[in-house]
């Protein structure tokens, strides 16, 4: 699956709609864990662990530090997926003005919600604005997820990244309330 995950980064490089396979590491994880799969996607299937688990354990790039306290935190962690939703929402709510025709599309990659990276690598203009404002805005978030993962994982241990990441997170809950449910535990 890292294979999948490092085609994913270099295609939306040369062609931004290819960034719409993205959607599958949004969806599948959340299906599983309705399912009762827990976070089988994660420990398992998820292609960015496998990527960051290589580079850190195989290629040695990872300082093999304990992750600190905080980032493990729950305070930390379902703030981060507050702030990532934030994010994805602002990221769909553009899509939705540029489908409406309020905004022009955006031909940018913005890199950790801050830096702006101009696009010059492929024509789109043989689909709707919308869907390659979508594409830009998706890209976006799976590119600053993966540089937050390298970061994280060459400081701390290969796979810091999934202590905090925000799809864990949801499965984590996801899997929590079933099993609430389940036992007849109001939540």
């Amino acid at each position: 699956m890292w294979i999948i995950s490092a085609a994913y980064l270099f295609l939306g490089m040369f062609n931004i709609l290819f960034a719409w396979l993205g959607m599958i590491c949004f969806l599948v994880p959340i299906i599983m864990s309705v399912a009762g799969k827990g976070k089988g996607y994660c420990n398992n299937y998820c292609g960015r662990g496998q990527l960051l688990d290589l580079m850190g354990n195989k290629m040695k790039l990872s300082r093999y530090r304990d992750i600190p306290k905080f980032l493990k935190s729950k305070t930390f962690r379902y703030g981060f997926l507050v702030f990532f939703l934030i994010m994805f929402s602002n990221m769909v709510f553009n899509t939705y003005l540029v489908f409406k025709g309020s905004n022009e599309l955006k031909e940018v990659i913005t890199i950790l919600w801050t830096f702006k990276m101009p696009w010059n690598f492929s024509e789109i203009s043989m689909v709707n604005p919308w869907v390659s404002q979508f594409a830009f805005g998706f890209f976006s978030l799976m590119v600053t997820s993966t540089i937050l993962g390298i970061i994280t994982m060459i400081l701390f241990k290969p796979r810091s990244w999934c202590v905090y990441c925000p799809m864990g997170t949801m499965t984590q809950m996801i899997s929590k309330a079933k099993y609430n449910d389940s036992k007849g535990i109001d939540i």
